[in-house]
């Protein structure tokens, strides 16, 4: 399995355009964590599976999603309602509770992974548009194999940024 996670373009819509053309049929989901201050219509997000965060004024995009994705549930949320920028308390309990595989969210702008003691990996790309705490802009692919997953992250020009890249034992 194979997914494309973003975030946090803030009305960027070329980045989202750009990013379609790359990886749409290369990978089993596109997931954008929120803050595409777009609406539902918006060609450019058209494709993705989106939540909504604390910038955006559409309300058909939902504030959480559980989804099933090859056999891994997958729990996408902005991070906002959760205090992801004091504490990862709040997030892990709404992971233990869904049984969530992964955790994909945004707000910081920060990019990072992490797996717990139970095997969740908990995922923010940090900003396609403006990041903090680096200058890149970037994005993640997840590569989900057998026994191992890869996380790589990606600025807006595709290359990759390597000190953030690591590989986590498969534990689901």
């Amino acid at each position: 399995m194979k997914l494309l996670i973003v975030s946090d373009n803030h009305g960027w819509d070329s980045v989202l355009a750009d990013l379609k053309r790359r990886y749409q049929g290369k990978v089993n989901a596109m997931i954008h964590c929120g803050d595409s201050e777009m609406t539902a219509e918006d060609p450019a997000i058209a494709g993705y599976t989106v939540v909504r965060g604390n910038c955006d004024s559409e309300d058909r995009f939902p504030n959480d999603l559980l989804e099933s994705i090859e056999e891994c549930r997958v729990f996408v949320t902005h991070g906002h309602r959760y205090n992801i920028k004091m504490t990862l308390t709040n997030l892990a309990m709404k992971a233990k509770e869904t049984g969530a595989d992964f955790v994909f969210f945004g707000h910081s702008h920060t990019a990072g992974a992490e797996m717990d003691n139970d095997g969740v990996l908990y995922l923010n790309p940090g900003s396609i548009a403006l990041p903090r705490g680096r200058r890149e802009k970037t994005y993640a692919i997840v590569n989900v194999e057998k026994s191992k997953i890869d996380v790589r992250f990606f600025d807006e020009k595709h290359h990759e940024v390597e000190e953030l890249a690591c590989t986590f034992k498969r534990l689901c």
